[in-house]
């Protein structure tokens, strides 16, 4: 899964969690646990009783002890869950990062070989096949991380430790444990097949178990739905999340790339403010390449991600549609783009200010295989740019004095590297 905007907070010991690792604990708490758990009980404990809410809807005893029979607590999910984010990024880095060659091709790729799939859910769901290959690339590389143990992991141990020991949001995780639990005695998974990420979200596009149980569509006709293995329902029940739920509109783009007129006042781009695009029009603003807008009446809002002086989007309602799936306006802006981009479309035609081009492919596997030279772990040489190529990256920024040191592996870092010994 990639890591857009996931929440991310900050640690505790592990080692001071080993007296607790045990359904059999005595008991023992630790600070970090102190600090996560209201109710200081063993994990043991909390599991008997929570089998009383699992009976109330309606598991049966014998799916309930199969699926604990293996769960343990997992002092990483609270890490994950407060610590800060490893790293900030521009806007303009976050979309290079993510919108990358290896993601336009191998969308492109997908693109071709599910070209039936995508015809069936725009027939069915309405929702354009770029948007489902923005998701699916942002959510899972195309599928590729959907079982890598080096991003995902047990749901249930990741749920069962949330459920036990995260006070602010316990009623949350009970629940999301229980839509678990109900996937399994339905028999459309296993234990052993749900692993995801730290907060619970599983297979091609990130499902919580609650988007599995009530958004989730048996799209392949196999008697079940899940989000792993074949792409099918996964898909289908991400276009139908964001129908019913983000009310997403068949046939209407998500918005446009604008050219703002001379001493426009950019205050009004307040990502906010719904304005007719010939209101808009009627303020100076033209598609970016110069055509009118003054004829069309769609409601927009006006953004300039980067600031004064770089790209002004005119969002309509889809890109609020995308975004139900996940409240961020730079992961929304990533899906759409990336979409685009797979589908043949430009880049931005306005620069980002202070930004620079995306490194190729081949520009990015140089720079991975230069750091492992060095001795830095980048987590492998595919041009992929993840956490492990970003902890390099700024490793090396730092040991050669680069500024800022962020991780971010543009052409700085590649000339730098270049010139390394």
């Amino acid at each position: 899964m990639d890591d857009h905007m996931r929440p991310a907070r900050h640690g505790i010991d592990r080692r001071l969690f080993l007296g607790a690792l045990t359904a059999g604990t005595a008991g023992f708490l630790t600070p970090g646990l102190a600090l996560a758990q209201s109710a200081a009980q063993p994990f043991g404990t909390w599991v008997e009783k929570f089998r009383a809410r699992a009976r109330a809807r309606g598991i049966s005893d014998a799916t309930y002890s199969r699926v604990f029979a293996t769960v343990k607590p997992d002092p990483s999910v609270f890490e994950a869950d407060r610590a800060q984010p490893e790293f900030q990024e521009e806007t303009w880095q976050y979309l290079n990062r993510r919108v990358s060659d290896w993601r336009i091709a191998t969308g492109r790729q997908r693109a071709s070989e599910y070209a039936a799939l995508f015809t069936r859910i725009e027939n069915d769901f309405g929702v354009d096949r770029a948007v489902m290959l923005g998701y699916w690339g942002m959510e899972s590389a195309f599928g590729d991380v959907v079982t890598n143990p080096r991003h995902m992991k047990p749901v249930f141990n990741s749920l069962a430790t949330l459920a036990w020991g995260d006070p602010r949001r316990r009623k949350y995780w009970e629940t999301e444990l229980l839509n678990a639990l109900v996937i399994v005695e339905r028999g459309w998974s296993t234990p052993q097949e749900m692993v995801g990420s730290w907060a619970g979200a599983m297979g091609h596009t990130q499902w919580m178990p609650e988007v599995w149980l009530n958004m989730g569509v048996d799209y392949d006709g196999n008697g079940r739905i899940s989000p792993f293995g074949k792409p099918d329902d996964a898909l289908a029940g991400t276009a139908n999340f964001i129908l019913k739920r983000g009310r997403y509109r068949k046939g209407e783009p998500w918005g446009i790339e604008a050219r703002l007129p001379a001493g426009f006042n950019t205050q009004l781009a307040d990502n906010k403010t719904w304005r007719p695009l010939s209101a808009w029009g009627g303020m100076g603003l033209t598609m970016v390449e110069g055509q009118s807008i003054t004829e069309y009446d769609n409601p927009a809002r006006l953004w300039l991600p980067g600031g004064a002086g770089g790209p002004a989007l005119l969002l309509l309602h889809n890109f609020y549609a995308v975004r139900s799936y996940n409240p961020s306006s730079a992961y929304a802006l990533a899906v759409v783009h990336l979409g685009d981009r797979v589908m043949g479309g430009e880049p931005f035609r306005t620069p980002w200010p202070g930004g620079e081009r995306t490194l190729t492919l081949a520009e990015l596997q140089e720079i991975q295989q230069r750091l492992t030279r060095l001795g830095f772990d980048t987590g492998g040489t595919d041009g992929r740019v993840g956490n492990d190529t970003m902890r390099a990256v700024k490793a090396f920024q730092q040991r050669a004095g680069l500024t800022p040191a962020d991780g971010y592996p543009g052409l700085q870092v590649l000339t730098a590297l270049r010139g390394a010994r």
